[in-house]
């Protein structure tokens, strides 16, 4: 794709989409910058610490006199630091109102948003027409948690023609193949071997790699490149929850796996697992689990569980 002049933002926004977020803010530091740059700068650094966790310092930092952009970053710390209704209230307020409503920040935090609350119509509504490459992502994710991989593979399409070379089409390529699978799970493992050799390795590059031996059935291999990625971050979910997918594969103890789990738990991780796991993890720790995140994936199929034993309990009765 053509540019009209250098993109100063380049290798910052490189930095954030393989999910190097520290270097990203070290990267910002960029001088002479067009007004509309410095917010789309600001915006990549506060969603850079927003995925670090630091959700209270983008939210005091970011007041009600910034540009949309930021205030709708602002709405997404606030979501994740769980003020959920507060922050999906004006988020749909900001998108009713028509001088702001369009704005492509707010909309890709719109989308972000309400894929979190799984209401992927509603993500759709406002992400669909996409306008900017992160929104064409950001679609090609939301039909693969929609198991429509026909529909992301046509956005991939729209993004390849845009820029074939682009790092999130070159993602979202790799997150197509391995919805696809077969001969596709290779191509995927080459291109997060290709980022893995040209870039800084990062939890999000190691565990791309680590998925696709999963699905190759490389498993120890997996495991290796799962607790590389834990090494950079002990708090990374992604890692996290597929090292207890990996040792199940592996046959590994309970106890072996079960560490990783009580480590999501004690942190009140906000992450669905989505590979289906025994809901008898979740039962290891019922309490804890519970009042540290009730609407974890793991607790719903565990009161799930419970309600249909009461139910064939009574049926016996």
């Amino acid at each position: 794709m053509a540019s009209s002049g250098p993109d100063h933002l380049f290798n910052l926004r490189n930095s954030f989409y393989l999910g190097a977020y520290q270097d990203a803010i070290n990267k910002s530091d960029i001088p002479n910058l067009s007004p509309d740059d410095a917010v789309e700068r600001d915006s990549i650094v506060y969603r850079s610490y927003i995925a670090l966790g630091s959700y209270q310092l983008v939210i005091s930092e970011i007041d009600s006199s910034a540009p949309t952009a930021l205030q709708a970053v602002k709405l997404l710390a606030l979501y994740l630091a769980g003020d959920k209704e507060s922050a999906i209230a004006s988020l749909q307020e900001w998108l009713n109102d028509a001088a702001i409503g369009n704005n492509h920040v707010l909309r890709l935090i719109a989308g972000i948003i309400y894929m979190h609350e799984q209401n992927y119509v509603e993500a759709l509504k406002h992400t669909n027409s996409g306008g900017t490459m992160e929104l064409h992502a950001l679609n090609v994710q939301i039909y693969l948690k929609m198991h429509r991989s026909d529909h992301a593979e046509k956005q991939l399409k729209i993004m390849l023609q845009i820029d074939e070379d682009h790092t999130l089409t070159q993602l979202a390529n790799a997150w197509v193949n391995l919805a696809v699978g077969g001969s596709k799970i290779q191509e995927a493992y080459l291109i997060y071997q290709d980022f893995s050799e040209k870039n800084q390795m990062t939890p999000l590059i190691l565990n791309g790699k680590a998925v696709c031996c999963i699905h190759m059935g490389h498993f120890d291999e997996a495991e290796s490149l799962f607790l590389e990625a834990l090494n950079k971050d002990a708090k990374d979910s992604e890692t996290l929850a597929n090292l207890v997918v990996c040792s199940l594969h592996l046959g590994k103890s309970p106890a072996r796996y079960l560490k990783y789990v009580s480590v999501m738990l004690h942190m009140g991780i906000r992450h669905g697992l989505h590979v289906a796991l025994d809901p008898l993890l979740a039962l290891r720790h019922p309490a804890q689990l519970k009042l540290s995140h009730p609407d974890h994936m793991l607790v719903q199929r565990a009161s799930s569980a419970e309600d249909s034993f009461e139910r064939a309990a009574q049926s016996i009765a």
